[in-house]
């Protein structure tokens, strides 16, 4: 059986993944009922075959008790200044606690946040008090997207991003 295609993302689109926007991260319980938690970082490959959040344990205990019930993980990603969103979901989300070597990854992103916030007039007290986190608390939350969607508002809210749409 092939592998199933996966989405292709336009190139501006993983560029601002990547360098670290806003992540929202859902999932749901065998009853359909979501739970969601804002990210406290993020790591997007460059090809955006494999995407990474992290949560903090204390702030997602439901959040985390569904991905590892169900593996099933959406997450939204975007930039604060200007409402730019893509959606990506899964089905095999793996979860671990974070580890020293992701801390470069977390500082990064919080930079970028930082950055991000202070756009739409945040000073960066804000933004470091919206993802405190202690690192024996972060879990880790991987997947290969497979399916992305435009979440921009606007007439294109939905489109979905197949193989061969970038």
């Amino acid at each position: 059986m092939p592998a199933p295609a996966r989405p292709r993302l336009p190139p501006d689109l993983l560029a601002m993944m990547a360098r670290g926007v806003s992540v929202i991260v859902g999932s749901r319980d065998q009853a359909n009922r979501p739970s969601i938690m804002r990210a406290v970082g993020s790591d997007v490959a460059a090809d955006g075959e494999r995407i990474t959040v992290y949560l903090s344990r204390r702030q997602s205990r439901q959040l985390l008790q569904d991905l590892a019930a169900t593996g099933e993980v959406a997450v939204v990603f975007s930039e604060p200044a200007t409402h730019r969103s893509v959606q990506v979901k899964a089905r095999q989300a793996s979860l671990r606690h974070a580890q020293a070597s992701d801390v470069p990854v977390l500082a990064r992103y919080l930079s970028s946040m930082e950055h991000e916030v202070q756009r739409v007039g945040y000073a960066p007290p804000v933004t470091r008090a919206m993802l405190a986190h202690q690192l024996e608390d972060v879990v880790a939350v991987s997947f290969q997207p497979e399916q992305a969607f435009d979440q921009t508002p606007g007439p294109q809210a939905g489109t979905a991003f197949s193989e061969g749409t970038a």
